[in-house]
């Protein structure tokens, strides 16, 4: 089979697609003869996963060691801006 097939297709053919995938097999979908989404089996997608996680923690670092000796808010101060002041009350009157 060829490794693209239109949205009508995978539409008429979506187990065999998610088969194919279990097997290995990735397929491009494409809608006007343009790749707009793909068929990939979930262990590919995992590695894509976490490869982007990779690169977003390496990026968030670089930028860290970039602005070392910049000020930077604490994890109290960021919850408060998200979330209000925390309560002086304990609870307990």
């Amino acid at each position: 089979m060829d490794d693209s097939v239109s949205v009508r297709e995978a539409r008429a053919h979506l187990a065999r697609l998610l088969d194919q995938a279990e097997q290995g097999e990735p397929t491009v979908i494409t809608r006007g003869g343009a790749p707009v989404a793909a068929i990939v089996p979930i262990e590919e997608y995992e590695a894509l996963e976490e490869a982007a996680d990779e690169l977003l923690a390496r990026e968030a670092l670089r930028t860290l060691q970039e602005e070392d000796g910049a000020q930077r808010a604490s994890l109290a101060d960021v919850l408060a801006d998200i979330f209000g002041p925390p309560s002086s009350s304990t609870g307990a009157e």
